[in-house]
């Protein structure tokens, strides 16, 4: 029953913080120089003030801020982000569906890797601590951290694509590829998708397999790791079967939080490798001022923020009873 008043409470302190981010976006938006009507007419001199005005009319441009967010968030509770400034016309909600799958399988494959990479690294770092593996390991992962991940992305283009051609350096599929049996689609989407979820794993990991050590650390140095090596357990049995389960709780917790970057994550990659995905499609949007596009993908990018922050305080919630119950 708590446990449900704590969640229930959560939920409810969601709503204002949407409206919150959703109206600075809006704002923000707004203050940025630049319209579509000015993209569709500043170089066509012959589209007279007239025709301005009634371009920004028809997309409710001419109405004040206010009024602007009201009516977006009216359509926004039911779910309706409007039609793209773009030429097709088409609804938000539309093209979101058509890209969003390709995002959330690129980042949802890119996190199993960079778990699966990440928590084996930072246990054995532990395990070892300051030896010569541990601080390799170290310089390495920083450095892929802290190197800019196109300028990582564009090197490797170069060298794996164009260079050696092993791997292509554009797109989802070859041309052609839609006549060819679906087993077949399959590896050559693997193949297209390989050297992007690669460059996004390279700095991914590095942060996650620090925070694995480092809470590693804090739970080998605990009374019942010293109780269960004095009992004579196995090094591996007490590494593994005791202290990683314990170690684990703030890396899930990361990884709750990192839920934005799937999209936010996937801006550079798929406006680098062409990918017609959820990043490539805000990216656009951008560009073109089409701003149902960039409010619609912000929404979205808001929600799972706030999801990433529930799953987190949920998970600490289910361990800390102080936390569920109000205390410190």
């Amino acid at each position: 029953m708590v446990m449900l008043i704590y969640l229930l409470k959560r939920l409810l302190g969601m709503v204002p913080l949407l409206i919150g981010i959703t109206l600075i976006s809006f704002i923000v938006i707004q203050l940025a120089p630049g319209e579509p009507v000015g993209l569709e007419t500043d170089l066509n001199p012959k589209v007279s003030a007239e025709a301005q005005e009634r371009l920004r009319e028809h997309y409710g441009l001419d109405k004040p801020i206010h009024v602007q967010y009201l009516n977006w968030m009216e359509r926004f509770v039911k779910l309706d982000f409007g039609k793209s400034f773009a030429p097709d016309g088409r609804d938000v909600m539309e093209k979101v569906a058509e890209r969003l799958p390709v995002t959330l399988w690129m980042n949802v494959i890119g996190l199993v890797i960079v778990f699966l990479i990440a928590v084996p690294l930072g246990v054995v770092s532990a395990r070892y601590q300051d030896s010569f593996f541990d601080r390799s390991t170290t310089v390495i992962v920083f450095t892929l951290f802290a190197a800019p991940s196109f300028w990582i992305g564009l090197l490797c283009m170069m060298y794996f694509g164009v260079h050696l051609g092993w791997l292509p350096v554009s797109g989802l599929s070859s041309f052609g590829s839609e006549q060819w049996p679906m087993h077949e689609r399959i590896i050559d989407w693997a193949y297209h998708l390989t050297l992007p979820i690669l460059i996004g794993v390279m700095g991914s990991f590095a942060g996650l397999s620090r925070y694995m050590r480092s809470s590693m650390l804090e739970v080998i140095r605990q009374d019942f790791i010293t109780t269960a090596r004095a009992k004579g357990a196995a090094e591996t049995s007490i590494l593994y079967k005791h202290g990683l389960k314990n170690a684990l709780l703030p890396v899930v917790t990361i990884l709750g939080l990192s839920i934005p970057g799937l999209i936010g994550g996937s801006v550079i990659f798929e406006s680098l490798f062409a990918i017609p995905g959820m990043g490539k499609l805000f990216y656009d949007g951008v560009m073109m001022r089409d701003y149902p596009v960039i409010m619609g993908i912000l929404s979205i990018g808001a929600v799972l923020t706030l999801i990433g922050n529930l799953i987190a305080d949920i998970s600490y919630a289910l361990v800390d009873p102080r936390i569920r119950h109000g205390k410190q």
